[in-house]
């Protein structure tokens, strides 16, 4: 992958892997640390592989690698951790994540001060990795946030000061296209170019809902060469979404009983078993969206409905009469309200819960369950709130 390619997310990762690898072959210069900033999961992922396999043997992963957090370590053990060399491996890796809470909870001048005087003289057989997830960086940076502009500048002026800030932008659509035509093309297939945009177009360039269903598309269609958009339905839409929409017909319907056994239905045909909670709440709430959208624009039928919901966030063609009869159920404040029940369990789902399956069960039963009053199911502080 080339920056001139690809987009700023993608050419960003580009070049830190070739650094990191560059770095492990003795053909470039390690930086002491790294801040890789942004929220977009996919990237994020890919440097984490690429430092592992520079510098984690699997058969020392136990002793060079630590995988710290901010919530529950404080700097200054992390610190102290990458400056103590260890008797069993060469080589220390050290990924710190909540790195929010450095810049949330005053000056912190202790803590800057620590870096400073590690960085000044740091440990060479050791590399620190600060993830900063807690910034998202739009692909067209011309669009970020003011809040995230300034987080942003507050890292760049501090940790920036001694590691390399890596700019993980989200995924833009072209990109994941790309990635998607590539990715088969790398293992031998040809993707048609509408099956690449239905599969993009689907999962709302979610690079990594995307980079899963690719692994089961090209599994599916080992040894044809050819993904063609009839696969895509099949596999990605017709087995996951013919699914979701089933359960949101159950909710829709008031069904306790039959949307809680689909619910179980999907989980259990998860690769990722409770693991893949986050994954069906995205897909829930992206329906919900839709069916808002819908009764918001007073879509009849599957002709308007092109119109009404934009590229990037419609639903397969096989399920749009589907959708509209199901928003024509409800009334908008019902939609509304189903979409703050999501957004909490999101928030729940995202805290680690001891039983990510129980957040959806009781998410799925009150979806299903006739609205309460509002007062009773969100405080008045959170009434304004539109998830």
């Amino acid at each position: 992958m080339t920056g001139a390619r690809w987009g700023a997310g993608f050419a960003a990762t580009g070049r830190f892997v070739a650094e990191i690898e560059a770095a492990a072959t003795g053909k470039g210069q390690l930086k002491p640390g790294y801040v890789l900033t942004g929220d977009e999961a996919f990237l994020l992922d890919r440097c984490r592989a690429a430092v592992l396999k520079a510098f984690v043997p699997p058969d020392l992963r136990d002793f060079c690698l630590s995988d710290l957090d901010l919530a529950s370590t404080s700097i200054f053990e992390v610190l102290d951790r990458a400056q103590t060399p260890s008797l069993m491996a060469p080589f220390q890796v050290v990924f710190v994540r909540n790195l929010r809470t450095l810049y949330t909870r005053g000056a912190k001048k202790d803590e800057f001060a620590a870096l400073s005087r590690y960085f000044k003289s740091p440990n060479p057989q050791a590399l620190i990795v600060f993830v900063a997830d807690f910034i998202r960086i739009p692909s067209d940076l011309r669009r970020m946030d003011m809040d995230d502009k300034n987080r942003f500048e507050r890292v760049k002026e501090t940790l920036g000061e001694y590691c390399d800030v890596i700019e993980l932008a989200r995924v833009n659509e072209e990109d994941a296209m790309r990635w998607v035509a590539s990715t088969a093309q790398e293992a031998g297939a040809r993707m048609d170019p509408d099956a690449v945009r239905q599969l993009v177009d689907a999962l709302s360039a979610d690079m990594m809902l995307i980079a899963s269903e690719m692994e089961k598309l090209l599994l599916y269609t080992l040894g044809r060469g050819r993904i063609t958009l009839g696969d895509v339905e099949t596999m990605v839409l017709g087995a996951k979404q013919r699914s979701l929409y089933e359960l949101t017909d159950a909710i829709g319907a008031r069904d306790k009983a039959r949307a809680l056994a689909l619910l179980h239905g999907l989980l259990n045909a998860s690769d990722g078993g409770e693991d893949a909670a986050i994954g069906h709440l995205y897909m829930l709430a992206r329906t919900f969206r839709q069916m808002l959208v819908i009764l918001e624009k007073n879509v009849r039928d599957s002709r308007a409905i092109w119109q009404a919901l934009w590229q990037g966030f419609r639903m397969p063609p096989f399920a749009a009469d589907d959708l509209i009869k199901q928003a024509r159920r409800y009334k908008c404040r019902d939609l509304t309200r189903a979409l703050k029940l999501i957004a909490r369990a999101d928030l729940e789902l995202r805290s680690s819960p001891p039983d990510k399956r129980l957040v959806l069960e009781r998410l799925v039963y009150d979806l299903a369950s006739e609205p309460k009053p509002a007062s009773a199911l969100f405080p008045a502080s959170q009434l304004s709130f539109e998830g």
